[in-house]
């Protein structure tokens, strides 16, 4: 990508009111929602594109984001604030952040899961293109799973035609194990 893309800390999301920068964000790899295109079919577009704290931060760590706060006199937000904040938003964002850029580093798209009661919904080649073939929940090595909460996950996943999966991020430099959850009629 070409230059850092400037983006504008509001809240609890990063905004790219450059819309031709926004729109090559996009392109490159399904980051963020361009505001007023629910589900966008095309790569380029003319609207101010919003980036979660998650994507802020891979893009931040990634050098592809510069981000600035809000107001007449524009500060600069580095990456350890960044993460910061990401901490109070998100309940265990480090954990979750691990899987996210796990998922990335391996070419796959990665998008709030919240719709479908899960942390990330993922897809092979992206949005508008497929629908996410995955739905992902992060826990601990130490959560429980209990037998009731498998069964609503199988049956919300099979009514979507997602797999459902759990990730389990291990110790710092551990590899996160992903438990794929297949359902078959008996």
């Amino acid at each position: 990508m070409a230059g850092k893309i400037q983006a504008e800390f509001i809240e609890n999301f990063l905004v790219v009111w450059d819309t031709a920068k926004g729109s090559e964000l996009y392109r490159q790899g399904y980051y963020g929602k361009p505001i007023g295109i629910p589900k966008p079919k095309l790569m380029e577009f003319n609207v101010p594109l919003i980036l979660d704290l998650m994507e802020g931060v891979y893009l931040a760590e990634k050098k592809v984001l510069t981000i600035n706060e809000g107001g007449q006199k524009k500060k600069k937000i580095n990456l350890p604030k960044l993460r910061q904040t990401a901490r109070r938003l998100y309940e265990d964002f480090d954990l979750k952040y691990s899987v996210y850029r796990d998922l990335r580093s391996h070419g796959l798209i990665v998008t709030p899961g919240i719709k479908f009661g899960c942390d990330f919904a993922v897809y092979k080649h992206g949005p508008g293109l497929e629908h996410a073939p995955f739905m992902v929940s992060v826990k601990k090595a130490t959560d429980e799973v209990t037998a009731t909460e498998m069964v609503k996950a199988g049956r919300l996943a099979t009514t979507v035609r997602k797999r459902f999966i759990i990730a389990v991020p291990g110790e710092e430099n551990e590899k996160i194990r992903y438990l794929i959850f297949k359902w078959f009629k008996a």
